[in-house]
């Protein structure tokens, strides 16, 4: 495995592959270092990754500049980016695989989602928490889930719900009880 950290709008942001895919993405963290600590935990064999500054991969200078566009308010098209996933069980990887299928501007509720991959929604929490433990977060785009009633509900990355918040209103998606009141005009 090998990794890259990399500058866009909204700060230092870091990827991780192998030759399956991406197999960690990390957003920006307030304190130096935190990106690429957090980066290099939750993935097995992340502690080991090498980092690379020069002659990344195709598929993955692609995901850079994709990655870039989506931060400065573009409307990139992440389908089309390999990830490797095999460490996750089969139940989350159906998620994740439902997930990339929302597209850019859309929202999805944890139940609709457990719905989607055949759970009833009961499944809602589990969803919840396969959010939570989403190892590239934006490419499977967990920000797009969304608590019942177009509630912002959890994320668990560096700035939580703010975040989440953020890269909504990146896409254009207005909050019923958004956190940051006049985010969205």
């Amino acid at each position: 495995m090998q990794y890259h950290l990399f500058d866009t709008t909204i700060g230092t942001c870091g990827i991780a592959w192998s030759e399956r895919g991406v197999v960690r993405f990390q957003l920006p963290d307030t304190e130096d270092g935190e990106t690429e600590k957090k980066l290099k935990a939750r993935v097995p064999g992340m502690a080991q990754a090498q980092r690379v500054e020069t002659g990344l991969p195709a598929a993955i200078t692609d995901a850079l500049a994709q990655l870039r566009r989506y931060f400065s308010g573009s409307k990139p098209d992440f389908s089309g980016i390999a990830v490797d996933i095999g460490h996750v069980g089969d139940f989350r990887r159906a998620i994740y695989d439902q997930l990339r299928m929302v597209r850019f501007g859309q929202t999805v509720t944890y139940g609709e989602l457990a719905k989607r991959v055949g759970s009833g929604p009961e499944a809602a929490r589990e969803v919840g928490q396969a959010m939570g433990s989403n190892p590239v977060p934006v490419i499977i785009p967990c920000h797009r889930v969304l608590a019942a009633g177009n509630k912002i509900g959890g994320f668990s990355a560096p700035g939580g719900t703010m975040t989440k918040e953020r890269l909504l209103a990146l896409e254009g998606v207005e909050l019923r009880d958004p956190v940051l009141p006049g985010l969205f005009g």
